[in-house]
């Protein structure tokens, strides 16, 4: 293995992910329907690991879920705890830990996204080897789904991560850094009841999604924007 793609992901306990989707969704419901999410995002990305040569990790918050999330993950991925005081901190640790261990190129994504297809690991696997520094996969709410690169780059994750412009601001930091930036297409999370209707409007459009958990729970519960109860 020459690279690294590595899956930031919370344990699927009810009141701890995915709280903005509550209401519509009770806090069990939402939980589970991120435990879909995850099954989703962890299958696809092995799957774009084996294809590209890249190692996977799946790194774990809290530190003590890391033994049910073995269970959970494809025999493919070494699980870890994640470390540090924010969640910034923690990916510039995963990244600078990943860079000791001779890995190149580093890939982060998070579990949030099970639309992403694996095509797009594997754009940021070639931008990189085409010169670029840093790549990001832009996100509608002005974050970022996927951020690659080559080596540690200081400083990068050092702004807050839940904000309008955590994207601007990376970009930012990385030019003034010297680093070359080159933009992915576009993905989103799964956040509120918009991110839903952004999904139902992707399923419509864009053939089928690297999601089937995480459609069949929609389905099953008519939780879509605007469905009857």
């Amino acid at each position: 293995m020459s690279g690294v793609v590595v899956v930031f992901a919370k344990a699927p306990v009810a009141g701890r992910v995915k709280t903005r989707l509550c209401p519509p969704l009770s806090p069990e419901q939402a939980a589970d329907l991120y435990a879909c999410m995850l099954d989703d995002v962890l299958e696809t990305t092995a799957g774009a690991a084996e294809a590209l040569g890249l190692a996977a990790v799946l790194t774990v918050d809290p530190p003590e879920a890391r033994a049910v999330l073995v269970r959970r993950a494809p025999p493919i991925f070494r699980v870890v705890a994640q470390h540090g005081r924010d969640l910034s901190a923690r990916m510039a640790r995963s990244v600078a830990e990943q860079a000791a261990g001779g890995l190149r190129p580093i890939l982060l994504r998070g579990s949030d996204s099970p639309a992403l297809p694996a095509s797009l690991l594997g754009d940021a696997v070639s931008a990189l080897a085409d010169g670029g520094d840093v790549v990001l996969a832009p996100d509608p709410d002005g974050g970022y789904s996927v951020v690659g690169m080559n080596r540690p780059a200081p400083g990068l994750f050092s702004q807050p991560m839940s904000h309008g412009g955590v994207l601007a601001q990376t970009v930012a930091c990385a030019e003034r850094s010297g680093l070359r930036v080159r933009l992915l297409d576009p993905c989103f999370d799964l956040d509120t009841g918009a991110d839903l209707a952004r999904l139902a409007e992707w399923r419509r459009n864009a053939g089928p999604l690297p999601c089937p958990r995480t459609l069949a729970w929609l389905d099953r519960y008519r939780a879509w924007p605007g469905a009857a109860a």
